[in-house]
């Protein structure tokens, strides 16, 4: 087996090292930056001289609900995944074990749905959650963030509902299992690591969403929280406080880098499964 020379080794480390370094400093610097006050916040050097909780402190005791905004995220985002993963992992069932006529232009007409811009929907989705009842409700934005998480996650629960053995399906049935209980006892299991990987990205997606939140909500008790840090300003352009928004990203990025390390090694089986046979 060759082995990479010296000169190989040297240029593949230094290239993950600055990759690593672009894509964590930013989120370095927003941590720093949010222990900072005053003057220091427009210093250069990366670590504080003399950090303080004063910005975290303020973001909750300002005008803005920020706490009643993160809990709105939350409650958003969990329900946008509950209900997208039980109807995509149903649909991936009929999709990639049951063969029926017209298979095919559904699942083009399930992805079509993601290639339409939200900007392009905005009317029709107004007057849906006018007519459920749904606009200036917290709760209101889980059907258009639902609507735009779906096909990305049939999709991909699709193709690894193909690659599924199907002796598995056949025992099931001779053992008197019915479609949901082959689904949510026999597949589900088996599904864990694609389910946790597809799952993570439609929370990250109805986490950070922006348009929808700020065009379907009003109310200020129901905003979500990239809303509430847009809203985050000062008097005038030169007392926008920069600490608190740092303090606001930081608090929104922290829950989301807690799961991936809890379900990394999940995600990472959910993303490789299926690329090495044998």
């Amino acid at each position: 087996m060759n082995q990479r020379p010296l000169w190989g080794n040297i240029v593949l480390y230094f290239l993950a090292t600055l990759i690593v370094v672009i894509s964590v400093y930013p989120f370095l610097y927003t941590i720093a930056t949010s222990f900072k006050s005053g003057s220091a916040l427009f210093d250069a050097a990366l670590l504080p001289n003399d950090p303080t909780w004063k910005n975290y402190v303020q973001l909750f005791e300002g005008r803005q609900p920020f706490g009643r905004h993160l809990l709105n995220s939350i409650m958003v985002a969990t329900v946008t995944v509950a209900i997208a993963m039980v109807m995509a992992i149903t649909a991936a069932y009929a999709l990639g074990r049951i063969q029926f006529k017209g298979k095919a232009p559904l699942m083009l007409a399930i992805l079509a749905v993601s290639m339409f811009p939200q900007v392009a929907v905005l009317s029709g989705m107004f007057e849906l959650l006018q007519a459920l009842g749904l606009y200036n409700k917290a709760i209101g934005l889980v059907v258009p963030y639902t609507v735009f998480t779906l096909p990305f996650t049939v999709w991909i629960l699709t193709t690894f509902m193909r690659g599924l053995p199907k002796e598995l399906e056949e025992a099931a049935i001779m053992d008197g299992c019915g479609p949901l209980r082959i689904i949510f006892e026999v597949f589900m299991p088996l599904l864990a690591p694609a389910m946790v990987s597809t799952g993570l990205l439609a929370f990250i997606g109805a986490w950070n969403e922006f348009l929808f939140a700020l065009t379907f909500v009003s109310e200020d008790s129901q905003r979500t929280v990239p809303v509430s840090i847009s809203l985050i300003s000062g008097a005038t352009a030169f007392e926008i406080p920069w600490g608190s928004i740092m303090a606001a990203s930081v608090i929104v990025t922290v829950p989301l880098v807690a799961l991936v390390l809890v379900f990394q090694k999940k995600i990472v089986s959910g993303l490789t499964a299926g690329a090495v046979k044998g």
